[in-house]
């Protein structure tokens, strides 16, 4: 299991231990994290699982995609760190991993 930690835009935080091999969306959903709607199911066609990166993290995740790319530039707290977490698969490691999420998504 990786711990990976999700901040609310209210500074709420939520550690919980999620499968590698799991997006970052999946664990929270998973795990009941407010703020991750996750509208589409993971299918990178809502931007409801918007999240942001730690910048220390930023080089274990993969590269954004064009479909991703396209998705973030609808979102209106886009940010350079901004994701979709349905985009990123947990590794091990991910192991203490800090996003945050935006306004919009309480």
């Amino acid at each position: 299991m990786v711990k990976i930690i999700y901040i609310e835009h209210d500074g709420s935080e939520h550690a919980v231990d999620v499968e590698a091999g799991l997006s970052l969306m999946e664990g929270a959903v998973n795990n009941g994290i407010p703020g991750i709607d996750a509208d589409c199911g993971g299918g990178c066609a809502c931007a409801t699982c918007m999240i942001f990166v730690d910048k220390d993290c930023k080089e274990k995740i993969p590269e954004l995609s064009d479909e991703e790319e396209s998705m973030l530039d609808f979102h209106e707290y886009r940010e350079e760190n901004s994701r979709l977490a349905c985009q990123i698969p947990i590794t091990d490691e991910f192991d203490g991993m800090i996003v945050k999420m935006p306004p919009s998504q309480q």
